[in-house]
């Protein structure tokens, strides 16, 4: 399987880099691409990781590509991710992006990463260590269970991570904002699968 990795450059977003870091035949875009050619790239991969920074519109450029504004993944490339049914989105707000544009795969909701989208969520916490911690263990688990069916994927993620989110707050902010989606026919599209909330 051919996988394309698109991540922007960024420091605050390097921990995900342990996702992909050992698949093997993958191609990784982190800038100087034009939005054209990234269209090109993704129709001929069998599966895109998108990850990084983002909005409900998509996944910020971070400024690191070539005349595609603030996004590098919009609209404009939804076509082209249709047509896949195993698409990984890990960006802040991904959900709204996903959902509005019927797509299939595995993908976040708001996802807490930094110690400024903690407070803005309301979590004043003192302890850097558990953003550490969480983002650590979230790229490993994920890494781990990457070359798994997405439904075996999601199924291992909430497992083991939400065993982490039994201990550390903002792991349980984020795994309950974990999402699967997959279409129930060729016209149909719903049946997303959300965690069960932590007790």
């Amino acid at each position: 399987m051919r996988h394309l990795i698109i991540h922007p450059k960024d420091q605050t977003t390097d921990f995900l880099k342990e996702i992909y870091a050992h698949i093997n035949y993958k191609t990784v875009i982190d800038g100087n691409v034009s939005k054209a050619e990234l269209i090109k790239l993704i129709d001929i991969h069998d599966q895109v990781l998108m990850l990084g920074h983002g909005s409900p519109i998509g996944l910020f450029s971070k400024n690191q590509f070539t005349n595609t504004g603030s996004y590098i993944i919009d609209e404009s490339v939804a076509g082209s991710l249709r047509k896949k049914t195993n698409n990984v989105f890990i960006w802040c707000h991904a959900d709204k992006f996903v959902e509005r544009n019927r797509l299939e795969g595995f993908y976040s909701g708001m996802f807490i990463s930094e110690v400024g989208e903690a407070f803005s969520w309301g979590y004043y916490i003192s302890n850097r260590n558990l953003i550490q911690e969480s983002n650590e263990r979230f790229a490993s688990i994920v890494s781990k269970h990457i070359h798994q069916p997405l439904d075996e994927l999601y199924e291992n993620v909430i497992q083991e991570y939400g065993a982490l989110a039994q201990s550390n707050q903002i792991a349980k902010f984020n795994m309950e904002r974990l999402f699967l989606s997959k279409r129930k026919s060729n016209s149909v599209w719903s049946n997303l699968l959300r965690p069960s909330k932590l007790t």
